[in-house]
């Protein structure tokens, strides 16, 4: 016999269940809300064209 009766067992999955069902749904808001465009900078293909190309930037890096 079982220390543990059943209706213990499924209720604890089910209150696992619904938690899990709710914390999904609040990320999957938080997402939509707050990163709902990529956020890739203006001329962003020209300036990796640059890096890979090795074109001399016009910014001079001081040390």
């Amino acid at each position: 016999m079982s220390l543990v009766p059943k209706d213990f067992n499924r209720r604890l999955v089910r209150e696992i269940t619904i938690i899990l069902i709710i914390k999904i749904i609040l990320l999957l808001g938080i997402k939509h809300i707050w990163f709902d465009a990529p956020t890739i900078p203006k001329n962003f293909d020209t300036q990796v064209a640059e890096r890979i190309a090795g074109s001399p930037s016009q910014n001079k890096e001081t040390r």
